[in-house]
């Protein structure tokens, strides 16, 4: 029976050493940083409770003392509409990143599918391979098992 060669299968791959996350992480900007930073302090409780405090103290400070902005508060106004304004754009550019991230995501993973396809079908390959060689094996012990003359009984 001729022998043939074996696949490689590729799962004796090492993994990298430093993953995905951290990798990208390093090729951030200054500017991705910060509005990664920001988006994931405005979209918190805290974020959200210091600034309904801070409200609240600045009325009270400009409806019972100083009174630098008083009522209607149109300077607060103007601070709220710039931060909205602030807040949308920081979030559009960290939405941004997000996709990107998702699309790289996406296609690491697509590589890693591929990569196991090819291993999965290597295995696949040598176990055909090891099936027909089996076969060929009980064919040979069956060929051995007629040729052999049965043992004459005496009675």
């Amino acid at each position: 029976m001729p022998q043939t060669a074996v696949p490689q299968v590729a799962s004796a791959r090492r993994g990298p050493t430093i993953t995905w996350h951290q990798q990208h992480k390093k090729s951030l900007t200054t500017g991705e940083r910060a509005a990664d930073t920001l988006r994931n302090s405005m979209g918190s409780w805290r974020f959200v409770g210091g600034f309904v405090l801070f409200m609240i103290l600045w009325a009270a400070a400009n409806s019972f003392a100083v009174g630098w902005d008083p009522y209607p508060f149109i300077l607060l106004n103007l601070f709220l509409s710039m931060l909205a304004g602030l807040q949308g754009a920081i979030l559009l550019i960290s939405a941004k990143r997000q996709d990107s991230i998702a699309a790289a995501l996406a296609k690491h993973d697509f590589d890693t599918n591929v990569a196991a396809k090819i291993d999965i079908e290597a295995l696949l390959e040598i176990n055909n391979r090891q099936l027909v060689m089996i076969n060929d094996l009980h064919a040979i012990l069956e060929r051995l098992d007629l040729s052999r003359p049965t043992p004459a009984t005496s009675d």
